[in-house]
């Protein structure tokens, strides 16, 4: 690492940024210059360091990022979702938390937005923050008996059809006991974080962050009983994807990491022991989050009668 001096107790964040956008570079310019003038240092890799004006990239200690973390009592992200999943490649496992500020669309993971990027950096000075943890998910896939790739995921693991003209032929069990078998586009097994993602999108529900459970949300599958299910976070789903479906079907795990799952390929999706810890500067509940985020129509809302007589 180099840069700044480093006392043995001084405090530092580490900052990722999708620099190849103009509103992340002015936010990154903003978060520079306010942690250096509290006095944190702020630790960027020297490839997104190297987008800053020269007098800003004296301001950041540059680094690898295999060891980036060290010493960090954060990771601030700059970006949408795939920016802060990018991130949480980082942190999964280990006791630093993320915080994200969005710059992208919607962005439910990330905590604040552009707009709020000074206040954000002001509370993290002050050690204003809460951290919660979410669950991740382990994957892998088998073939013969045989495990031929592993993965997890935050938000879901989806198991698509590879050959865009062909239905994928899946069935799917949960504890070792069959389910269905259906013909579609594909299907999902996500988080509660992962609710309001892919899953969202595919006709899932939302889950509240604190519910602790696994959903399977089927893709556009042609059967009758083709519903989405929510079952409990200890239980195991497999998916096999049955020797007759020509071309097989992929594996994605976030949107981010892919393989390959054959027919004849079983894919089992449970919850891992790792998990990732969100860093956040909210008060509110969940539901304002979501009322926000999806511009969500309230009007008429009276709130809670009182049934004390006060």
């Amino acid at each position: 690492m180099s840069g700044a001096g480093r006392g043995p107790s001084a405090r530092s964040v580490l900052v990722l940024a999708h620099t190849g956008r103009p509103e992340a570079l002015n936010a990154l310019t903003k978060v520079v210059h306010r942690f250096h003038e509290a006095g944190i240092r702020t630790v960027m890799t020297r490839e997104e360091a190297a987008a800053l004006s020269v007098a800003d990239r004296g301001l950041v200690e540059e680094c690898e990022l295999e060891g980036a973390l060290d010493g960090a009592e954060m990771v601030i992200v700059l970006g949408g979702d795939g920016t802060i999943l990018r991130a949480a490649e980082l942190v999964r496992g280990t006791d630093t938390p993320l915080l994200g500020v969005n710059l992208g669309h919607v962005g439910f993971l990330a905590e604040a937005e552009r707009e709020e990027i000074v206040g954000t950096v002001a509370r993290v000075v002050a050690g204003d923050y809460r951290v919660e943890e979410r669950m991740t998910l382990d994957v892998r896939v088998s073939v013969e008996g045989r495990v031929v790739a592993s993965s997890w995921a935050v938000n879901e693991v989806s198991v698509e059809k590879a050959n865009r003209e062909r239905l994928l032929e899946l069935v799917v069990d949960v504890d070792g006991r069959p389910l269905s078998t259906f013909g579609g586009d594909g299907v999902i097994a996500a988080t509660p974080t992962g609710s309001t993602a892919y899953a969202f999108s595919a006709g899932g529900p939302v889950v509240w962050p604190e519910v602790e459970a696994l959903l399977v949300v089927p893709i556009s599958a042609h059967a009758l009983f083709a519903r989405p299910l929510v079952i409990a976070p200890t239980s195991v789903v497999g998916v096999e994807v049955l020797s007759g479906t020509g071309g097989g079907g992929v594996l994605w795990c976030d949107g981010r990491r892919t393989f390959a799952a054959p027919a004849g390929a079983r894919v089992e999706v449970r919850r891992s022991a790792l998990t990732v810890r969100l860093a956040r500067l909210s008060t509110g509940v969940f539901t304002d989050r979501l009322v926000a985020k999806f511009g969500l129509p309230v009007v008429g809302w009276r709130g809670p009668r009182s049934t004390d007589g006060g």
